[in-house]
């Protein structure tokens, strides 16, 4: 038997380190060989190879017919992004097979991938996987079948005029209690710009005024969501990736953040352009009311792969001469501590009309599978230079005191 034979039948991709996946961007050439270590002479007929990639989604949903009955309704779709087959060794034209003497054989391949792929993902209801397949073949026995997966890393540049502009925003909102008015909160917030890369500390302006007669709390977090979508449905997972806590403000008082750091942690970047998958980052800011929903103020964020260059132009993209770095993936960061829930930094509203806040043991998950194992050796700019002028001027837009305060 052929199988008695076989002492070893791997794929080895270049560039991989050992006991890690290997990882591309889009546009680059996969290269790696088919190794096949054989303990006797075999014979062979065919040694096949197949690259596939696709994003998958697939969850069910149970939903009553009546008081007694209910039925499943299953939603799912696929897109398919890499499809590539060669033949390695093929049996000879005459119809004999081919005969490999003992020892060690290796069959080099090579493709190149298209450039346009959505990046590695794992979510609960859908993924973007690729891989590589080896099938060999043997007249009257069984195939033989290895797989490899790989990971596609899709460059997003944040030196672009749309993820360099700065984000705000301000709301407010009336304290209820019983019916009765406790006044009023009031929060503006703002950040340098839309786009930025894991390891980044976004530092965060916000002013909250406390016209109420009772003191509020202040808070800030990174909010993932996942959102998957079959047959015009859509399915949305929406978790804390990490937060802070301001200081209680005391009742008629107000706060001002200037510059508050909040590090963004090892995350996946956003996935915006796949038509059945979207991984997408906002910056809430929210403030606790006793006795009633919290006050929620959202900024949109972009997660990239491509940092912030300190040199480049904050009004032209550089994206063109820079390339995405892929020497971070080697790096494996420590495990972060466990998010907060996610119903601890929204209001009661929204947590509705979302799915259910993840516990303690989901959210652990925000930062697993194969892509989050890999982050980028972080660099952090120098600080700015001292100036008179001040570089965050007061915005415009920021309500004046109340009379209360």
């Amino acid at each position: 038997m052929l199988f008695d034979r076989l002492k070893r039948f791997a794929i080895v991709l270049e560039g991989a380190e050992r006991g890690a996946p290997a990882a591309f961007s889009p546009g680059q050439a996969v290269a790696g060989r088919v190794l096949l270590e054989l303990a006797a002479a075999a014979r062979l007929g065919a040694l096949r190879l197949r690259a596939g990639g696709a994003a998958r989604v697939h969850w069910t949903e149970s939903r009553s017919a009546g008081s007694s009955t209910a039925y499943t309704q299953s939603y799912s779709d696929q897109v398919e992004f890499l499809s590539h087959r060669d033949t390695l060794l093929a049996p000879p034209d005459n119809g004999e097979v081919t005969v490999l003497q003992a020892g060690r054989h290796e069959f080099p391949f090579t493709f190149q991938l298209p450039e346009t792929l959505a990046t590695s993902f794992e979510g609960k209801h859908g993924s973007v996987r690729y891989w590589v397949k080896a099938k060999l073949h043997r007249p009257w026995s069984t195939v033989k079948k290895v797989k490899k997966e790989f990971t596609v890393i899709e460059p997003i540049d944040i030196n672009t005029p749309a993820l360099l502009a700065p984000q705000a925003g301000a709301k407010e909102k009336l304290a209820r209690a019983w019916y009765c008015n406790r006044g009023q909160v009031s929060v503006t917030a703002k950040i340098d710009r839309k786009g930025y890369t894991p390891g980044e500390v976004i530092p965060i302006f916000a002013e909250i005024d406390n016209c109420t007669s009772r003191a509020v709390v202040p808070k800030a977090a990174i909010i993932q969501t996942q959102t998957f979508i079959a047959r015009g449905t859509k399915k949305q997972k929406k978790s804390v990736v990490t937060s802070i806590v301001g200081d209680s403000i005391a009742a008629g008082k107000r706060e001002v953040w200037h510059g508050r750091a909040l590090k963004i942690p090892p995350v996946g970047p956003s996935i915006l352009q796949c038509r059945i998958i979207q991984v997408e980052y906002s910056l809430k800011v929210c403030v606790d009311i006793p006795g009633t929903s919290k006050l929620l103020l959202e900024l949109p964020l972009v997660i990239g792969t491509i940092p912030l260059h300190p040199f480049g132009s904050r009004t032209s993209s550089v994206s063109s001469q820079y390339s995405i770095n892929l020497d971070w993936l080697s790096t494996i960061p420590e495990q972060p501590e466990a998010p907060p829930e996610y119903s601890s930094v929204v209001s009661s509203p929204e947590a509705e009309q979302s799915l259910a806040p993840p516990c303690r043991s989901e959210l652990g998950g925000v930062l697993e599978g194969p892509f989050f194992a890999y982050i980028q050796e972080f660099r952090f700019r120098p600080p700015p230079l001292y100036s008179e002028i001040d570089p965050n001027p007061p915005s415009d837009n920021i309500r004046p005191r109340c009379m209360t305060c």
